[in-house]
């Protein structure tokens, strides 16, 4: 892969090839974009996920087109490098293909997106390949038998989808999955060492959200316990009276 100019598509087609893993991280602001692309992650997934994990929402259902394009649009200027993806909402999804396809078209256009993302139909992947759009699908392991799995994955292949997310994968369908087709299948949730790459919430790599204080759980960094002890440090200069730091 070329180190100084944009990742494509085509380059984490072959990486699948050359056995080469994938690595993506969820990101919804510039900062972070930034950061990750000086990383040199591999691919930025703008996540609908942004509704619970940084505004607060019950459900990721509750985001809409505008606000993802919020995201995307932020994502993009942060990001020279990456390949960015951009979820399209549960809401276009159930409406239908059309709706998604519109969803799409907008999130590429005007959010810069280079491919979407979609929970895995194969009509709605089939129409947004057709509008011009390159698709991530993405599928899930719960509950089904890998066969099931494997001809779920070669029906968004067919469809046209660049790329697979499979959550919940498992070591057993995983490999399955991975050897049936021949598009890189990477998994966020439930993923594993199995699949051709990962993808992981950025915020929660840097320990980013404030359950992180208090969490035994190891992650990569632990940003939440940094804010905290840095904030107390301003509060503590400021009522002491002395200058603050950064002025």
């Amino acid at each position: 892969m070329n180190t100084m100019e944009k990742v494509t598509l085509p380059e984490l087609q072959q990486m699948k090839r050359d056995g080469k893993k994938i690595v993506g991280v969820v990101a919804w602001d510039y900062q972070i974009a930034q950061i990750a692309d000086r990383a040199r992650v591999d691919l930025i997934s703008v996540g609908d996920s942004v509704g619970v994990n940084l505004w607060g929402h019950a459900t990721d259902a509750e985001v809409t087109v505008d606000e993802m394009l919020i995201c995307c649009k932020a994502v993009r200027r942060g990001a020279k490098r990456a390949l960015v993806s951009c979820d399209v909402p549960n809401g276009p999804v159930q409406a239908g293909a059309d709706a998604a396809v519109s969803a799409a078209l907008r999130l590429a256009k005007e959010g810069g997106a280079d491919m979407v993302k979609v929970l895995g139909d194969p009509g709605v992947v089939k129409a947004i390949v057709r509008a011009g759009v390159p698709v991530f699908a993405e599928f899930r392991g719960e509950n089904l038998p890998v066969d099931k799995l494997v001809e779920e994955a070669k029906r968004l292949q067919d469809a046209g989808a660049s790329i697979l997310d499979f959550r919940h994968s498992g070591p057993v369908a995983g490999p399955a999955v991975v050897r049936a087709v021949s598009i890189p299948v990477i998994g966020g949730l439930g993923g594993g060492p199995w699949l051709d790459g990962r993808v992981r919430l950025a915020h929660t790599a840097i320990g980013y959200a404030a359950k992180w204080i208090d969490a035994e759980t190891e992650t990569y960094g632990n940003t939440a316990k940094l804010s905290l002890d840095a904030l107390r440090a301003l509060i503590d200069d400021v009522r002491s009276g002395r200058q603050i730091k950064g002025d």
